[in-house]
């Protein structure tokens, strides 16, 4: 991202904000970012896209800027003021981003004097931030992709995927996403009209330049932002005019969408009312309609639907490149606590299901608890269910999002593109099953 010298000190104090609410506070980076509170709320729009790009770079090289940070300190910071923040911050835009070095400093600077714990080492951030753009070719050099998500996931993934796999994932995620739109009709028409290409699953990519509400076809609700990942799963079900559909964990609704474009009789169910008024809206948008249950699927009773779509709430470890906070919010317990949650999910799909009726089961998680493992569990409980493997046609030829057991696996580092932005997608798992009985 270009940025110049000027860019105001507003949106730099933002970014900081972020950065120390999701690291120090445990905040989800998008529920900060929405905060009436915060200093986003006062940003223009863009400066808001600014402060979000400086704290997800920070974010997403969170290792490798501490490591780098480490080697001009004498001991290591108090987490729980804003210098660490403002130091990270800082590093990020000269190391990582194509600020000038003075600004990045200078800035830097201004924050921590005007923070008052911050204060006195405001010589300090001059000094480090100064040596950190001395050496930055140096340390550049020395970030490596493993640094870049806690120990205890790296262990995971190697010990699902393998070393190689593992680290192609890693470095995957380092790299900001593009912004991908799920289109009503004719894609490769919107694809160019927005400068953007057609992927081979049918998602439309590009690399925005401004707020996504400028973008034309916005305001005409003629498509919406969903990541070519997420995508696939509600496209596995064949969703059809005449067809009574239940999407559950629905909000923020963007598998409703493309269930009711489909013509389908959909069911949007969510236990949280306010994030269903906001799927409610999101479809307003879109001249889209479909009925919404506010209540908890796993005690749900309703009449059997002729086709279940379940996106189940996970650790999310698949989304990392969109939402670089993951990596240091989840914790391995987190993993077990939501495998339980699952397969309570899981058993009350298959209840709302007519005999011949179909279950796409889908989570944006690496974790093979939360995806193969469930369903391979699932088959051994439950009879009367079978597996309806995907076929590659399905998914724009990509075989290698496929099992062996014909279940959806993609990897963050599928669909390369020498254009960084334009490559990759979420890692989601998704499996497709039937009610025979």
């Amino acid at each position: 991202m270009n940025l110049s010298a000027t860019t105001g000190f507003a949106s730099r104090r933002a970014a900081t904000q972020l950065v120390h609410a999701v690291l120090q506070r445990g905040r989800p980076l998008d529920e900060a970012l929405d905060d009436p509170r915060g200093l986003m709320v006062d940003l223009d729009a863009r400066d808001r896209a600014l402060a979000r790009a400086i704290a997800g770079a920070t974010l997403r090289r969170l290792g490798s800027l501490r490591a780098a940070l480490a080697g001009f300190l004498r001991k290591p910071l108090d987490p729980r003021g804003a210098l660490e923040s403002i130091l990270l911050t800082g590093a990020a835009q000269i190391l990582l981003m194509d600020v000038p070095d003075h600004a990045a400093v200078g800035v830097a600077v201004d924050q921590a004097n005007a923070d008052r714990a911050a204060r006195p080492f405001a010589p300090l951030v001059n000094a480090v931030l100064r040596n950190v753009a001395r050496e930055r070719e140096e340390l550049l050099a020395r970030m490596p992709a493993s640094a870049d998500i806690p120990e205890w996931l790296m262990r995971r993934r190697i010990a699902s995927w393998g070393e190689a796999e593992a680290l192609a994932i890693t470095h995957a995620e380092r790299s900001e996403p593009g912004l991908d739109l799920t289109v009503k009709s004719d894609p490769e028409s919107w694809a160019a009209r927005l400068g953007g290409i057609v992927l081979p699953t049918g998602t439309v990519r590009l690399v925005p330049h401004g707020p996504i509400i400028e973008l034309e076809g916005f305001g005409g609700g003629e498509w919406w932002v969903q990541d070519a990942a997420a995508a696939i799963p509600a496209r596995l079900l064949g969703a059809h005019s005449g067809m009574r559909v239940a999407d559950l964990c629905a909000a923020p609704g963007g598998k409703t969408a493309q269930l009711a474009a489909s013509g389908a009789e959909v069911t949007a169910i969510d236990r949280s009312a306010p994030r269903l008024r906001r799927l409610t809206e999101n479809l307003k948008r879109l001249g889209l309609s479909a009925n919404t249950v506010t209540a908890d699927a796993t005690t749900l009773e309703a009449p059997p639907f002729d086709a279940v779509l379940l996106d189940a709430p996970c650790s999310a470890t698949g989304t990392i490149r969109r939402h670089p906070d993951v990596a240091w919010l989840k914790t391995p317990e987190d993993v077990g606590k939501l495998a339980d949650l699952q397969a309570r999910l899981i058993d009350a799909s298959v209840r709302m299901l007519k005999p011949g009726g179909l279950l796409v089961y889908s989570t944006c998680s690496l974790e093979p608890e939360e995806g193969e493992r469930q369903i391979e569990a699932l088959l051994e409980r439950t009879a009367g269910l079978e597996r309806v493997p995907v076929d590659a046609a399905e998914i724009g030829g990509c075989s290698e999002m496929l099992t062996p057991a014909g279940e959806l696996r993609t990897l963050p580092h599928h669909l390369p593109n020498d254009e960084p932005r334009l490559a990759g997608l979420d890692g989601f798992f998704a499996a497709r099953l039937r009610r025979t009985a």
